[in-house]
């Protein structure tokens, strides 16, 4: 098996209100489509071990809107699955490296619906992994109350209470009852996190993406005629959840069904920001599914 250089190139790329910094492994051997791993509002560093399993393919990564090494003019603003998919469309470009194949996980597989329903020449298939389309969810009216009750404890309380809050709701199985959204969030402390404020609101994913991303609803019309093939994926140990009932409900509209990945939301990591997932079995699973086209 032929292997990517072992040091990325990183290049930064200016977007309209935002500074792009995206990295290319390259593999001038392969014959494969790159492959680009994104994620919202995890960046480049959270796909450290999944791409790892992918030495026989040109790598892309980046850093969204705000996250990490890419900066946004405006932190106190927010920002759109529709800003991102044209940020990922012009990384796409910049690299000269498409089409691509696509996964992108959470918020990523979000915006990657609107690239591909905006540019779908730039992607060969994507790999959209738990999309959290409160949007899409036959209790979506609760769902997304139970997301603005998310970013209501950010903006009232700060960061502690709004992550205290987002982990109640995340974890949730099953839909959500009439009154969710009206109920407190629970105490920071019981998830080892600081009730402080420090005043600041300028939170990459509970102010800058959380409202967006999950009220975000895809252009339907233009996915089912987009050239992409597009599979939606769902964590077998996350059934229930928002984001892994997101995935089903999108595959339900598009007329197809939401194909199982190991683990959880966060299956594919190997240790990156703390969380332990599945590696080993998921980047398996990803590998048929690239080559079941």
């Amino acid at each position: 098996m032929t292997t990517t250089t072992a040091l990325p190139e990183t290049s930064t790329l200016e977007v309209p209100g935002a500074t792009i910094t995206y990295d290319v492994r390259r593999n001038d051997a392969t014959t494969e489509p790159p492959l680009f791993l994104i994620g919202s509002p995890m960046a480049a560093a959270g796909f450290g071990t999944l791409g790892s399993h992918f030495p026989d393919r040109t790598l892309i990564t980046y850093d969204p809107r705000g996250s990490e090494r890419s900066t946004k003019a405006d932190p106190s603003s927010e920002s759109t699955p529709q800003q991102h998919g044209e940020d990922l469309h012009a990384v796409i470009r910049a690299a000269g490296l498409g089409p691509v194949d696509l996964f992108a996980s959470s918020g990523g597989a979000v915006n990657a619906l609107a690239l591909v329903a905006a540019h779908p020449e730039d992607v060969r298939t994507l790999v959209a992994h738990e999309p959290p389309l409160a949007s899409v969810l036959p209790d979506s009216e609760n769902a997304k109350a139970a997301v603005r009750a998310i970013s209501r404890s950010y903006e009232e309380g700060g960061f502690g209470k709004g992550m205290a809050h987002f982990i109640a709701v995340v974890g949730l199985q099953g839909e959500f009852p009439d009154g969710f959204g009206d109920q407190p969030g629970p105490d920071p402390a019981m998830f080892g996190m600081p009730a402080g404020d420090d005043g600041s609101r300028t939170d990459v994913m509970l102010h800058q993406n959380i409202v967006t991303c999950t009220h975000y609803e895809p252009d339907f019309d233009a996915l089912r005629a987009a050239s992409t093939r597009i599979v939606l994926a769902a964590g077998v140990d996350g059934e229930g959840t928002m984001a892994a009932r997101g995935a089903h409900a999108v595959a339900a509209r598009l007329g197809t069904e939401a194909v199982g990945f190991p683990g959880d939301h966060g299956g594919f990591l190997g240790g990156e920001y703390g969380q332990q997932g599945k590696p080993d079995e998921f980047a398996a699973r990803l590998r048929e599914v690239l080559e079941t086209a």
